[in-house]
C-alpha cells in the first residue's frame, strides 16, 4: 500500500522522486523519505562528497521537500508508506539503511538504502540471524530485516545480493535499493506487490533516464513508456541500460517483459476547481460512467472478451459456466452484492459472493463450471489476488476481471476481462470506481442472461437504453448536492448512524454506512431494514439519524413498515425516495426526492447522494477527506 518511486539518470531526479511521491501519497501518507547517491554524477559533473543520503518525514510530503529544497542528485529512491509494521516514527519511516554489522567502524554513510511495500512474514527469524551476525537494529519494521540483509549477502554486485536475499525472503514485496559503492545503479525486485520500469527520453546525446515505481501514476508527465515486472522479477538499472531476472537469476527477453506504452495524461491527478479529490471524482461520474460504456452497442460476449482480442475465449465461457463466484474486498465487495441480485433475477444463474480476504482460508467447494469473478479498482488488491489463485488452484479457470486498471495482475491473470474507464482514482474513498463496476457487472448479467436464453430483444433494447441514460440520470442526481449540504449539517454533530436498505439497495445502504465512516469518522452500519427488529431497533434514539434508500419497488410497502418502527422509537429518519412512493417529509422525516426511477439500475443513482453525504460531513467535521487517518488507497498487503 505504499508509494515507491526511484530514477536513475545524468540530470538531477530529485523533483521527480518528490512529484511522484504527490501522486502516491494517497497508498500512504504515515510518513515519507528519500534517499539519494551523491557520488552519481550529475550533469558531466561528480559532486565533492559522495555515499547514500536520506531524509525522512512522519509528516506529508510537502514537509520532505521543504526538507531537500535544495538538494541535486541524479540517482535515488523514495517512499511515502502506510504503517504496518511499527507507528509512524522517523526510525520507522523510509528508506530503511543499513551501516553494515556492528563490529565493523561505523561509516560516515549507510552502505544500503531501501524502500519496501509489502510485508516479510519470517522478518523474526532473520532478525534474529542477522542480529548474531552483529546487525543492530533501529526500527520495528520488517523492512530494515531486508537492507541488513542485503549488505550480509554483498559481495560487489548489488544485482546479485538482492536476488539471494530475495529467495530468502517469504510474503510480499516490491523493493528499490541503493549500494554505497555503485553511485549509477538501482536495483528493484517484486514478490506479490506492484513494480513498474519506466524508460525516459534520451536527451543531449545523453543515456535514457529510467524509473521504478509501485504505480505508473508516479511517473505521468515523465515518461508514457513502462516495463510491468512479473512476480518473481529483479530488475537491475544502470545508467542507459536495463535487464530483468527472474528469481533463478534467468534473464528475461524483451518478449517476455514487453515495453508498453500508457498514457496518462498530467491532467487526469490535477485537483481542478474542486476542493478534494473525492469532490471531483463523485462529479466525474457521468463521465466515467459514459466512458466504460462506449462502444457497447449490443449484448455480446465479446464484450469481455478484452476487446476481442483472445480468440472467442468468452463465448466458450459463458457456454461452459453453471454458477457464479464473486471475490472482492472493501466497496467492491458491495458491487459484488448488488450484482447478485441482478445475475439471480435477471440471468437465473447461481451466485455467491466472498469476501477475499477470507474466502482463501476456509474450506470451500469447487466447482469447474463456475465463473469466478474478481472485482477491483486497481487489480492489485493482494486479498482478491490471492483468492483468485485460490480459486484457480481448487480447478476453477474460468475466471474474470473486473477492473479499472488494464496493465494490472487481475487483468493479466484472469482468462477475460471488462476494463472499467473511470480514470484515475486519487481519493481513498472510491466513488466512480464503483458505480463504474456496477454498470460493468449489469452487462455481464445481462449478457449471462442472453446466454442463458433469458434475454429476449426488446428487452435487451430497454436495458441498453437504460443503460445509455445513465449518465444523464446522474446529472439530474448530481444536481441533488444543496439538499445533501443540509443533512450533512445535521450529521455533522453525531457519532452514529444506521442506514437502511432492502433487496438490491441492501448493499447501497452498506456502501453508504461505509463512506460514512471511512472519511467523517462517524460509526455507521449499513442493515437490511427488515432485520431492524432483530436488534438494531435497540439502538434507536432520537441522536442517532437513520438513513433509508427507498426506491419504488415491489419491497417499497415493506420498507415503509419499517420506517414506521423506527420513528415509533422516537428516531429520526433521512430517507432517499423516488418520486413516486408517497413518503413525505414531516416532524422527524426529512426525505430528499430522486429525479426519476430508474428501476433494475436504481442502485448505481441512489449510491451517489450517499456519497455526498458523507463527503460533505466530513468537511464539516473538518477530517482529511482525501487521505482519511489509518487508510490508504491501494492495498497491496495482507
Amino acid at each position: 500500500m505504499c508509494g515507491i518511486v526511484g530514477a536513475v539518470a545524468c540530470t538531477d531526479i530529485v523533483s521527480v522522486l518528490l512529484q511522484g511521491l504527490q501522486r502516491l501519497e494517497y497508498r500512504g501518507y504515515d510518513s515519507c523519505g528519500l534517499a539519494v547517491h551523491q557520488g552519481a554524477p550529475l550533469d558531466g559533473t561528480v559532486p565533492a562528497r559522495g555515499g547514500l543520503w536520506c531524509a525522512r518525514s512522519i509528516a506529508r510530503v510537502a514537509d520532505l521537500a521543504e526538507q531537500v529544497h535544495s538538494l541535486r542528485a541524479a540517482t535515488g529512491i523514495a517512499h511515502t508508506r502506510w504503517a504496518t509494521h511499527g507507528a509512524p516514527t522517523p526510525a520507522n519511516a523510509h528508506p530503511q539503511v543499513s551501516y553494515g554489522p556492528a563490529a565493523e567502524a561505523a561509516p560516515r554513510t549507510p552502505r544500503v538504502a531501501l524502500v519496501h511495500n509489502g510485508i516479510i512474514e519470517n522478518h523474526a527469524e532473520l532478525r534474529e540471524q542477522l542480529q548474531a551476525r552483529g546487525y543492530r537494529f533501529e526500527s520495528q519494521t520488517d523492512t530494515e530485516v531486508i537492507a541488513h540483509l542485503i549488505d550480509s549477502l554483498y559481495e560487489g554486485d548489488l544485482a546479485d545480493a538482492v536476488l539471494r536475499a530475495v529467495r530468502q525472503l517469504q510474503g510480499a514485496y516490491a523493493i528499490a535499493v541503493l549500494h554505497h559503492d555503485e553511485p549509477q545503479r538501482l536495483v528493484g525486485a517484486r514478490a506479490g506487490s506492484p513494480l513498474v520500469l519506466g524508460v525516459g527520453q534520451a536527451a543531449g546525446g545523453q543515456p535514457s533516464p529510467l524509473y521504478l515505481a509501485s504505480d505508473a501514476l508516479a511517473l505521468a508527465g515523465v515518461t508514457d513508456q513502462f516495463v510491468f515486472l512479473a512476480e518473481g522479477d529483479v530488475v537491475d538499472l544502470q545508467l542507459g541500460r536495463w535487464r530483468i531476472l527472474d528469481r533463478q537469476a534467468v534473464l528475461q527477453e524483451a518478449t517476455a517483459r514487453p515495453l508498453k506504452r500508457v498514457q496518462l495524461a498530467s491532467q487526469d491527478v490535477a485537483l481542478g476547481p474542486y476542493r478534494h479529490y473525492m469532490q471531483k471524482e463523485i462529479f466525474e461520474q457521468p463521465r466515467a460512467l459514459a466512458d466504460t460504456l462506449e462502444g457497447v452497442e449490443g449484448i455480446v460476449p465479446e464484450l469481455f472478451d478484452d476487446h476481442g482480442q483472445r480468440s472467442r475465449a468468452a463465448w466458450r465461457v459463458f457456454d461452459a459456466i453453471d454458477r457464479v463466484l464473486i471475490l472482492a474486498c472493501g466497496t467492491s465487495h458491495y458491487a459484488g452484492c448488488v450484482a447478485r441480485y441482478w445475475l439471480e433475477a435477471l440471468a437465473g444463474v447461481p451466485t455467491a459472493v466472498e469476501i477475499a480476504s477470507e474466502y482463501r482460508y476456509r474450506c470451500s467447494v469447487a466447482d469447474p463450471r463456475t465463473l469466478v469473478v474478481a472485482i477491483s479498482q486497481s487489480g492489485e488488491t493482494a486479498d482478491t489476488l490471492a483468492a483468485l489463485r485460490h480459486a484457480q488452484t481448487l480447478g476453477m479457470h474460468n475466471t474474470l476481471a473486473i477492473c479499472n486498471v488494464a496493465t494490472s495482475a487481475l487483468v493479466r491473470e484472469c482468462e477475460l476481462a471488462y476494463v472499467t474507464r473511470a480514470g484515475v482514482e486519487i481519493g481513498v474513498a472510491s466513488t466512480k470506481a464503483f458505480t463504474t463496476q456496477l454498470a460493468a457487472l449489469f452487462l455481464l448479467t445481462l449478457v449471462l442472461a442472453q446466454a442463458k436464453g433469458r434475454l429476449t430483444a426488446p428487452q435487451q433494447a430497454h436495458h441498453l437504453r437504460a443503460l445509455r441514460h445513465l449518465p444523464v440520470a446522474l446529472q439530474g442526481v448530481l444536481a441533488l448536492e444543496p439538499q445533501v449540504i443540509r443533512w450533512a449539517e445535521d450529521f455533522a454533530s453525531k457519532e452514529h448512524a444506521l442506514f437502511l436498505g432492502r433487496g438490491a439497495h441492501y448493499p447501497i445502504a452498506l456502501e453508504g454506512a461505509l463512506k460514512l465512516k471511512e472519511i467523517s469518522y462517524i460509526h455507521a452500519e449499513g442493515y437490511p431494514a427488515g432485520e431492524l427488529k432483530h436488534g438494531p431497533l435497540a439502538l434507536v434514539t432520537s441522536a442517532m439519524p437513520v438513513v433509508a434508500v427507498a426506491p419504488n419497488d415491489a419491497l417499497l410497502d415493506k420498507l415503509k413498515s419499517n420506517l414506521q418502527e423506527v420513528r415509533a422509537r422516537g428516531g429520526v429518519l433521512y430517507v432517499l425516495a423516488d418520486a413516486d412512493t408517497r413518503i413525505a417529509s414531516e416532524d422527524g422525516v426529512h426525505v430528499i426526492r430522486m429525479p426519476e426511477h430508474y428501476g433494475v439500475l436504481s442502485p448505481i443513482l441512489h449510491v451517489v447522494p450517499l456519497q455526498l453525504l458523507a463527503y460533505h460531513t466530513a468537511c464539516l467535521r473538518g477530517t482529511d477527506v482525501d487521505k482519511p487517518r489509518n487508510l490508504a488507497k491501494s492495498v497491496t498487503v495482507e
